[in-house]
């Protein structure tokens, strides 16, 4: 966004005085010194990628629709009363689309335009690859949307941006891609505003090939032989994809104070998401755990499910005190407290497993007979504290996930050097780790490893396997909510039945059936009225949240 030069009313009448004065005696007087012409283009990729988890107004998306429609939460009030109960709130719904147009992607667009100006080629190429990573985050919620012509309002007076079909979006993702990866160079341009990778080139390459990886996947099943093409080539490209943890991309935020003011809304510094799991309200409105994710972990035995869930005494935390949670977890494992929640998708305002009295609690009641003794919603498994906190990394792409592509890749027969099998063990060893290296996660032994893989091979049939790859990835995705639900609509893994087939269909206010999509801003008609009704048009007129994307055909 270039920072127009100030031109004041007295000026103009210098202007008319001093007639005879020289074109560059005017051009100076007309200019603030203490100002700049332009903005960094390595500013403007710092600021979108700290919007990606730090807008605390976008991310609510997330706790409201996705962490639903994924089965991975339930229980707190957002998450339930907007994505469980399929309850339609434009409001909310419109949160992605109205918080990333006028700001990331306006920032990115105008970031390239103004790099490759300036012949900042490193920086003009990160910022394409960003560009095109945070796109995916609109249309594969939303379907068609702006894409060519997006934040080019003041670069091309584009006020009325084109609604670009998904397949015209994907292609161009792919093109994308591979012109910025091409353009990367060990001798340009220094990159100087990322947080993600502090400037690496190679792993900008890495990012820019795994995500045609990921994207080519996401086409498999309505344009086999285009993301064959794609992924293969993704391979072979200069630069190749992640081949270990270190590769992974991650944004970095800082450790800042839990506050819900309306100056954190602007402030990116600090994971947000982490932030709004953690609640305003945290002892009465805290992140449980849905029944779906936790019973596929328990009933598994994977050993990451005390690791996601704890069972906690939140009587005495607050905003201020966010530490003061009393861990009941092993107490309750040691009591043997039915672990078996009723159903998947499961609402979460009554006791899962029986209640109990506390040993614990008694204990702490002697000092402070405030605090329960009598544990009931305490049986309910709670997000763990690790996930809570706002220095925790915003997740883009893992090595942990290009495994798992890769595993399914193999499966479809494409050339990847390795077998289905192998790319699955490997990436759920990694997805285990990821959680060690970047949420102090205790760590996982080699032994209950071997012990989880042994009882939860990949499978025998090609879908027994599919199944098994994409349930990993679905458990890998939690951190990354928006890459859960959309890899959850293109595999159709793990198999998500609606709240209303376990009989909570007295409570869906919004339809019986999970929805695929959300829907555009209402605000859309009226300001961008042609391109939203060619896109309601290509959608046989209806902005409903159950017509599926294009690359939906499962």
């Amino acid at each position: 966004m270039k920072l127009h030069k100030i031109f004041t009313p007295v000026l103009a009448a210098l202007a008319l005085i001093a007639g005879s004065c020289s074109d560059s005696y005017m051009e100076d007087l007309n200019t603030d010194p203490s100002k700049a012409n332009g903005i960094d283009p390595n500013a403007q990729l710092t600021t979108a990628q700290l919007q990606t988890y730090g807008d605390l107004g976008m991310v609510e998306i997330y706790r409201n629709y996705h962490y639903a429609f994924s089965q991975m939460l339930m229980g707190c009030w957002n998450t339930t009363n907007y994505g469980g109960r399929h309850t339609i709130d434009n409001n909310e719904m419109c949160r992605i689309w109205t918080s990333l147009y006028p700001n990331a992607i306006k920032n990115l667009t105008d970031g390239i335009h103004n790099s490759e100006e300036e012949g900042m080629t490193n920086v003009n190429a990160a910022l394409r690859i960003y560009r095109v990573y945070m796109m995916s985050l609109i249309t594969d919620v939303y379907g068609d949307a702006p894409f060519s012509e997006a934040g080019l309002g003041y670069i091309a007076e584009k006020f009325n941006p084109r609604y670009d079909t998904q397949e015209e979006i994907y292609a161009a993702f792919f093109n994308e891609l591979t012109d910025a990866c091409g353009a990367l160079s060990l001798s340009g341009d220094k990159i100087t505003g990322d947080v993600i990778y502090n400037g690496d080139v190679n792993k900008w390459k890495k990012l820019a090939n795994s995500l045609r990886l990921r994207f080519a996947m996401r086409i498999s099943d309505v344009d086999p032989d285009k993301a064959k093409q794609e992924f293969e080539e993704a391979l072979m490209a200069d630069g190749g994809v992640f081949t270990s943890a270190a590769d992974d991309a991650l944004i970095k935020y800082m450790e800042v104070s839990f506050s819900f003011g309306q100056d954190t809304y602007s402030d990116y510094r600090g994971n947000a998401l982490s932030k709004l799991l953690f609640g305003n309200d945290p002892a009465n409105n805290p992140s449980y755990l849905c029944s779906t994710f936790f019973n596929q972990m328990y009933n598994s035995g994977d050993p990451r499910t005390f690791i996601f869930a704890r069972f906690y005494y939140d009587g005495l935390i607050s905003l201020t005190s966010p530490d003061n949670r009393i861990d009941l977890t092993e107490e309750i494992i040691s009591k043997g407290i039915p672990m078996n929640p009723r159903d998947p998708g499961a609402y979460s305002w009554e006791p899962w497993p029986a209640g109990y009295d506390s040993d614990i609690m008694k204990e702490i009641a002697e000092n402070n007979p405030s605090v329960e003794v009598s544990m009931a919603r305490e049986t309910e498994p709670k997000l763990a504290s690790n996930f809570l906190k706002s220095d925790n990394p915003g997740v883009v792409m893992t090595y942990a996930e290009v495994n798992f592509l890769m595993a399914e890749a193999a499966l479809k027969g494409w050339a990847v050097a390795g077998s289905a099998d192998g790319y699955y063990k490997t990436g759920v060893r990694a997805s285990m780790d990821f959680l060690t290296d970047n949420y102090g996660c205790r760590n996982i032994t080699d032994d209950e490893f071997s012990t989880f893989i042994a009882n939860n091979g990949i499978g025998y049939t090609n879908e027994q396997r599919k199944a098994a790859i994409n349930t990993q990835a679905w458990i890998l995705h939690f951190t990354n909510p928006s890459e859960a639900w959309a890899n959850v609509r293109r595999s159709g893994y793990p198999r998500l039945k609606s709240p209303a087939e376990y009989g909570f269909g007295q409570f869906l206010t919004g339809g019986q059936e999970i929805p695929v999509r959300l829907c555009y801003p209402v605000l859309e008609s009226s300001y961008n009225k042609t391109g939203y009704d060619e896109a309601l048009d290509r959608m046989g007129g209806s902005n409903s949240w159950y017509i599926p994307m294009w690359w939906d055909v499962d």
